[in-house]
């Protein structure tokens, strides 16, 4: 699809490709624990903790927040005048729908074994 679009000076557009990432098994090594690194719950709260600091003197502030059924943080954004939440990234509601279908899911599949 992509040879088929045309820019203006009559050229097709190129597919963008990525450079390749070295083969050295020390650095193949290196990535697959750094993707196997799981923070600690203690770390995640310092780390967020210090990003809503850093972005306290805003008149509209984000703040991360914890959703505690699926263990997952979501953010808010917040008008520091009203405190009236402007938007959350995902929704809360979205996520506890997903957390209730999530233990209506386990119960049936608990009860069915």
């Amino acid at each position: 699809m992509l040879d088929k679009i045309r820019v203006s000076n009559h050229q097709p557009v190129q597919p963008v490709t990525h450079p390749r990432k070295s083969e050295d098994p020390e650095s193949l090594t290196a990535e697959r624990e750094m993707a196997q690194y799981q923070p600690s719950k203690e770390e995640m709260k310092k780390v967020v903790q210090g990003m809503n600091d850093f972005l306290y003197p805003s008149t509209i502030h984000v703040k991360f927040e914890f959703h505690d059924e699926l263990e997952e943080y979501y953010v808010t954004m917040v008008d520091d005048q009203t405190q009236e939440i402007i938007r959350e990234i995902p929704p809360k509601k979205l996520l506890d729908m997903y957390a209730a279908m999530t233990e209506y899911l386990g119960i049936l599949i608990d009860k069915k074994v």
